[in-house]
C-alpha cells in the first residue's frame, strides 16, 4: 500500500543538527555567499546566452538528456525551475571568478611547482615479506623471471592481476612521499628496489616518466586549485554563526533548509 510521509521544517532542521551536517551546511551557505559577493564587487555579470549554457552544462553533469529527465531531478531534490537556474549561475560565476581572480597568475605558480606536476606510469605489486619481495627483485633484475610473471603470481585481486598491477598515469602528490621520491629518480623502464611502508612492501615497476606540459586541462586544473585555497582562505577568517529560533525560523535557517533540501 502507498503511504505518505509529511516532514515540516523543524523535523529537517533537527536531522540536520543531530547527523552532525550544520558545520558542512554553514560552510555551504558562507561558500555561495563569498562568490556572489565577490563577483558583485568584481562587477562580473552572466549574460542570458551564457546562463543557457551553463544549464546546458548543468544538464550534461547529471545526464538530464530529456525534459521528463530534468522533472524527475528537480522533483527528487525539491527544486523548481527557479532553483536550477540558480545553481546554473552559481556554477557560472564560480569558474568567471576563479578566472578573473587566477587566470594570470597560473603560469607562475606552474614553474614554481613545476615538479608537483610530473606524472609517472606505474605497475605495483604489495606484499608482506620482505625477504620475498628482495627475492623477487633480484629475480627481476637479473632476468631470471619478468615483472609481468611476479604479477600474475603475487597479485589477488582479479581485475588488477590481469592488468599487471597498472596503477595508471598518476602525479606526483597523489603518490606517497616515500614512493614519490623513488618513482621521479628512477630510469624508466625500471624495476625500484623494495619499499616498505606500514608494514607492506612495495615492488613497483615504473614505465614511463611524463614531463608537465601546461595546456588548457592543467590550466583549468591550476585554477580550480587555487580557487579552492582562496575560499577556504575566505572561510577561515569567517565567524559563522547559525540562528535557531522555536517559533519562527530566521533567514540564516531558510537559507540552511534551502541547501539542505
Amino acid at each position: 500500500m502507498f503511504k505518505t510521509l509529511n516532514v515540516s521544517q523543524k523535523e529537517i532542521i533537527e536531522q540536520v543538527k543531530i547527523s552532525c551536517q550544520v558545520p558542512s551546511l554553514l560552510e555551504a551557505i558562507a561558500t555561495r555567499k563569498i562568490i556572489l559577493n565577490t563577483a558583485k564587487e568584481a562587477g562580473i555579470k552572466v549574460e542570458n546566452e551564457e546562463l543557457q549554457q551553463a544549464a546546458d552544462a548543468l544538464r550534461a553533469a547529471n545526464r538530464l538528456i530529456k525534459a521528463e529527465d530534468t522533472w524527475k531531478w528537480l522533483q527528487k531534490h525539491h527544486l523548481d525551475l527557479e532553483d536550477f537556474e540558480q545553481i546554473a549561475e552559481l556554477n557560472l560565476l564560480s569558474l568567471k571568478l576563479a578566472a578573473h581572480l587566477f587566470a594570470e597568475k597560473v603560469e607562475p605558480y606552474f614553474y614554481e611547482n613545476q615538479l608537483n606536476y610530473l606524472a609517472a606510469v606505474t605497475y605495483e605489486v604489495v606484499l608482506e615479506d620482505e625477504d620475498l619481495a628482495w627475492e623477487l627483485f633480484y629475480a627481476v633484475t637479473e632476468g631470471e623471471i619478468t615483472f609481468q610473471d611476479v604479477t600474475r603470481q603475487h597479485i589477488q585481486n582479479p581485475e588488477l592481476r590481469r592488468t599487471g598491477g597498472y596503477r595508471g598515469i598518476k602525479n606526483r602528490q597523489e603518490f606517497k612521499p616515500d614512493i614519490a621520491a623513488a618513482v621521479f629518480v628512477a630510469n624508466p623502464p625500471e624495476l625500484l628496489k623494495p619499499i616498505v611502508i606500514a608494514q607492506k612492501v612495495h615492488l613497483i615497476w615504473v614505465e614511463e616518466i611524463i614531463q608537465p606540459k601546461l595546456d588548457q586541462q592543467l590550466r583549468i586544473k591550476i585554477i580550480s586549485e587555487l580557487f579552492a585555497d582562496w575560499l577556504k582562505q575566505q572561510i577561515s577568517q569567517l565567524e559563522i554563526i547559525p540562528h535557531f529560533e522555536s517559533d519562527s525560523y530566521s533567514q540564516p535557517v531558510q537559507e540552511l533548509l534551502r541547501i539542505a533540501s
